[in-house]
């Protein structure tokens, strides 16, 4: 697979797919730019090299066609402040304005295409269109990491179209950060799956019984294992279909001699919500008409000991509720104890979704080894399937 660094763009126009997938408030500003940030190494590379940058994102998940919330013109500004240089914006991201647009532009300058989800041909990967895209740019350059499980036009398809292709510093960074949690991890290696059902992370925790030495089960997920064991939850969250599943889950960690540690207690509340009456009660043996909202200060204790004895930490999920302040003690009670592993030498991977916003949010970002862009990419790749995003660089 090329990677940026094989190319001199000088003179070149790079076509970059990034993901400037970011929340946008009631008056269209960013709320969150790590995403942009991220991509600011790829694009600067090419700039500083002599080449100019043309960059194609999707935003949101438009149903009909263009839509003023899901316009990428709201990002020109914040672009044109982090790069300090012109920034063409094309209401279009195929068609005569684009190529013009493209064509006309300098070495050194920005070209930022409209949403490509205004366009239905993009999620369909159909080639029509990839093929009106290719003809922007001389150098296809994929850095959208937590679009590379989708066989989209921008992100796979397009790849046929291009002699030159390369994946950007993003998505070089996350495959690198991947591996080394899946192959090259040093042990005590501790995966953490926290968020609300076992569902979304089976393949992945069947994969890493065979990798890890302690797998940590924290969030709403973990009242499905108690119930599957025999113990009363009351009304906390629980898969019903996925008890039989936890109870292999439990078999195969015990004869693969993973400690899978549960949380012995949680912060039960009597409503969902912030103002609920709390009570710390035993998991497994929870009051009828209490949900279990996070993990109680037994489950942190433990957790955060388990954390901080080991050298690799993979951490996928938060612990609770952790939107709501008085259910967010266990999932910052983590996220302090992989900071303190990763100052005393740990690796630490964040993945995506939930607990990268969580360490984010809670000021941890710089504090880890590795903050994922990635999500459902990061899982899928951990999982061991083929990221049509990733092959398409190989092809």
């Amino acid at each position: 697979m090329k990677t940026i660094e094989d190319y001199n763009f000088e003179g070149k126009k790079a076509l970059i797919r990034v993901d400037f997938n970011v929340p946008l408030n009631d008056k269209q500003e960013i709320t969150d730019e790590n995403r942009i940030q991220a991509a600011v190494p790829t694009i600067k590379k090419v700039l500083n090299d002599g080449g100019s940058a043309i960059l194609m994102s999707h935003l949101g998940r438009p149903k009909n066609g263009p839509e003023d919330k899901f316009s990428l013109k709201h990002l020109v500004g914040r672009l044109k402040e982090i790069f300090d240089t012109e920034v063409e914006f094309a209401s279009d991201c195929i068609g005569s304005e684009a190529e013009e647009k493209a064509e006309n532009l300098k070495p050194g300058q920005i070209l930022l295409l409209e949403n490509l989800r205004f366009h239905d041909e993009e999620t369909k990967g159909d080639s029509q269109f990839a093929k009106s895209l290719s003809k922007l740019g001389d150098i296809w350059v994929m850095d959208a990491f937590g679009t590379a499980h989708r066989a989209h036009a921008s992100t796979a398809v397009i790849a046929q179209f291009f002699d030159k292709k390369a994946c950007g510093y993003v998505m070089k960074a996350e495959l690198e950060n991947a591996e080394k949690v899946l192959s090259k991890a040093d042990k005590p290696y501790t995966a953490i799956m926290g968020g609300a059902k076992i569902s979304d992370k089976i393949l992945i925790i069947e994969r890493l019984l065979d990798k890890v030495d302690n797998m940590i089960i924290g969030g709403g997920m973990s009242y499905t294992f108690f119930k599957a064991m025999g113990g009363t939850i009351g009304n906390s969250l629980v898969e019903e279909d996925k008890l039989d599943l936890a109870k292999e889950l439990i078999q195969k960690a015990k004869e693969k001699n993973v400690n899978l540690e549960l949380p012995f207690d949680s912060v039960c509340a009597d409503n969902f919500s912030n103002d609920a009456n709390i009570e710390i009660m035993q998991n497994g043996h929870i009051k009828q008409g209490w949900m279990g909202l996070d993990i109680g200060p037994q489950a942190r204790e433990v957790f955060s000991k388990i954390i901080k004895d080991s050298k690799t930490i993979l951490w996928n999920g938060p612990m609770g509720v952790f939107e709501m302040k008085n259910f967010s003690k266990g999932t910052f009670a983590i996220a302090e104890a992989v900071v303190e592993a990763t100052k005393e030498g740990a690796f630490s991977l964040i993945g995506g979704g939930d607990s990268a916003a969580a360490v984010n949010s809670l000021g941890f970002g710089d504090d880890v080894s590795y903050v994922s862009t990635g999500g459902g990419a990061l899982l899928e790749y951990m999982e061991g399937k083929t990221l049509p995003g990733v092959a398409a660089l190989n092809s």
